[in-house]
């Protein structure tokens, strides 16, 4: 087993940069498989669905601390050249059942896999949702902060507005030649000198802002942040074409058996059986002469 392709895993970066959300690396991917192919979580799952079954009722009824300790030696996952290469990995499995081998290797990588989409899956809803909150907290303040600023606004409109219908001016009081440029726009709008501009635009600008129900419109910011909140609701937790592994190739029955070592044995058995003759002759050799040994 080697890493994703960066194509692999395509899926999952699907409307996240538009979400403001970072964008998986390929080791991020792997990362979580490679956890998970490691943990005792998925072959714990293994044993109990695969391993356990498979076994003769004499032999199941053993502590299953004994037989945990069995299955491991079975099946282990390494990495064989860990200094030069450690992310590629090889599952060993040893059975009498060539066939059930080669399943249960199979099996245990499909196992891995599937923990490994869950757990991205959680991931990316845990994601979705803390970025979801953070964005509608933002909303809230803005609105709040908007409601406020137009409570204000009316606050200060009608105290101008008491001004303006106290000393008499109904329309606004515009100096002759006078620009925006001056800088006394600001306070003929907002200002000390808003009663200048008439108790009626006052009014009217009163009333509009008394029956205003919405403050959506005022706040530039909150567009923004909707556009992430939609990207963030369209963001796929199951995306289809991904693969978080490439498998560099599946398990196979083997053709010959591991165990026991056929040509081995038969050499033991040559050398074993010569060192036995010899010694057998060794000790013939001593009783004969010790039988012809005259008195």
């Amino acid at each position: 087993m080697l890493p994703p392709r960066l194509s692999d895993i395509a899926g999952y970066n699907l409307g996240r940069r538009e979400a403001d959300l970072s964008e998986y690396k390929v080791e991020d991917i792997y990362r979580v498989f490679k956890s998970n192919l490691l943990s005792d979580g998925v072959k714990r799952e293994l044993f109990q669905k695969a391993y356990l079954p498979s076994l003769k009722e004499a032999v199941a009824n053993e502590a299953q601390d004994r037989l945990w300790i069995r299955f491991n030696d079975l099946l282990t996952v390494k990495a064989p050249d860990a200094k030069n290469n450690p992310d590629y990995f090889t599952i060993t499995v040893q059975h009498e059942d060539p066939q059930a081998a080669a399943d249960w290797a199979n099996r245990y990588v499909s196992m891995v896999e599937e923990k490994t989409e869950a757990d991205m899956k959680a991931n990316l809803l845990t994601e979705i949702g803390t970025k979801a909150q953070s964005i509608e907290r933002q909303i809230e303040v803005l609105r709040a902060s908007a409601q406020k600023r137009r409570e204000d606004r009316i606050i200060r409109l009608r105290e101008a507005q008491q001004v303006a219908e106290t000393v008499g001016i109904d329309a606004p009081q515009v100096t002759a030649g006078k620009t925006s440029s001056d800088g006394d726009l600001a306070e003929f709008m907002d200002g000390n000198l808003m009663y200048m501009r008439g108790a009626k635009a006052i009014g009217a600008e009163l009333t509009v802002l008394e029956q205003r129900k919405n403050d959506d419109p005022f706040i530039p910011e909150l567009r923004g942040l909707e556009n992430q909140m939609a990207f963030l609701r369209g963001v796929d937790v199951n995306p289809d074409n991904v693969s978080v592994y490439t498998l560099d190739s599946s398990a196979e029955v083997p053709q010959t058996p591991i165990k026991p070592k056929k040509a081995l044995i038969v050499a033991l058995g040559l050398v074993l059986g010569g060192m036995l003759g010899v010694f057998v002759a060794f000790i013939r050799t001593i009783l004969l002469r010790r039988t012809n040994k005259p008195d």
